[in-house]
């Protein structure tokens, strides 16, 4: 019988340690999967900073490198300048990006580091106890904001892809989602693009995922994936907000 479905090169054996639902296990896979068919196992980085994304070296079979909490574009750029021939990604949380790391990843795509950047979009803070993000959607309720949130005292969620969008620099910038099959195959493409550019050494990527959270979220996953579809996508629309090759 032909196997036409196994466990990629680039991931180790461990079992996960996410929770039931949880959609980060599916962005490691295809971050793997394109590894693999891009033949990069040997010459890629991995730079994983703090929250539910740390542990992301439990299961790439590829090098790996932590950096302090918001810091992983700045690791990332040292990496990349240094041994310019690596394939180097972020893999960060909205909490880690969008929060204390504000300012290193605006800088390193206004820099144009020839980084590929994974962002996980949940709306929420995953592994410190389900607060309030940058993202966390108008009246969302969360651990510090129970009674949601409130625009007028936290501000409108923070849409990173728009903003980044919005830097002369030239990059790739697209908004992709994890909630189903078909949005899946869809931010897979996205994704090995990005890993692209960055071999190509054209551009500085960021690829953002809109992913579920059932666990911070208070719901199975099944109706986190309704969740995501109704409240999130009206506010974080899907595409391509921006290529190297925009005039």
């Amino acid at each position: 019988m032909k196997t036409i479905f196994e466990r990629p090169q680039s991931m180790t054996k461990a079992e996960t340690h996410y929770c039931p639902g949880c959609t980060h296990g599916v962005a490691h896979r295809m971050v793997a999967e394109i590894i693999d068919e891009l033949g990069i196992r040997e010459k890629t980085v991995g730079i994983a900073p703090v929250g539910c994304s740390v542990l992301i070296y439990r299961y790439m079979d590829t090098d790996m490198q932590s950096a302090a909490h918001g810091r992983a574009p700045a690791v990332a750029t040292g990496v990349k300048r240094v041994r310019p021939e690596l394939c180097v990604y972020t893999y960060q949380g909205d909490g880690d990006l969008a929060s204390i790391g504000m300012g290193e990843i605006v800088h390193a795509a206004n820099r144009g580091e020839k980084i590929t950047v994974v962002f996980i979009n949940n709306a929420v803070y995953g592994m410190t106890g389900g607060q309030m993000a940058p993202t966390t959607m108008p009246g969302q309720k969360t651990t510090t904001s129970p009674k949601g949130r409130d625009v007028a005292q936290s501000g409108m969620p923070i849409r990173m892809a728009e903003l980044l969008s919005t830097l002369r620099t030239p990059s790739y910038v697209v908004r992709s989602s994890l909630h189903t099959p078909h949005h899946i195959i869809q931010s897979k493409q996205a994704l090995r693009r990005a890993f692209q550019y960055q071999l190509a050494g054209t551009c500085f990527s960021f690829v953002e995922l809109l992913s579920i959270c059932p666990t911070n979220w208070g719901i199975t996953p099944v109706q986190s994936n309704k969740w995501l579809e109704e409240t999130m996508l009206p506010y974080y629309p899907l595409g391509i907000f921006k290529t190297p090759e925009d005039k």
